[in-house]
């Protein structure tokens, strides 16, 4: 009974790997706040499946030196946080 249960779970976290695939492909770079909007998810969630197609080398996390260009050090990471859609030729 409990595999019956986990069987919908399992296709939903696929087609949410491929909605997150796709909508990064589209947009090229995207902030994981716009991710959080888009996906109506919480950002640990959604860093969870990124980290899934990182290792695949299909996204990357953009490293930023600076914050968002003010000295005021009060910025929201989610703000911050940009990843990139890595095409491969």
């Amino acid at each position: 009974m409990a595999e019956k249960a986990i069987k919908p779970v399992l296709w939903r976290l696929t087609v949410i790997l491929s909605d997150l695939r796709d909508y990064i492909k589209v947009q090229r770079k995207v902030a994981l706040i716009d991710l959080i909007n888009h996906f109506h998810m919480d950002a640990d969630a959604i860093r969870g499946m990124l980290g899934k197609w990182i290792s695949k080398g299909k996204i990357k996390k953009i490293p930023l030196e600076t914050s968002c260009g003010t000295s005021c050090c009060k910025c929201d990471p989610a703000l911050t946080e940009i990843y990139e859609w890595i095409e491969k030729t």
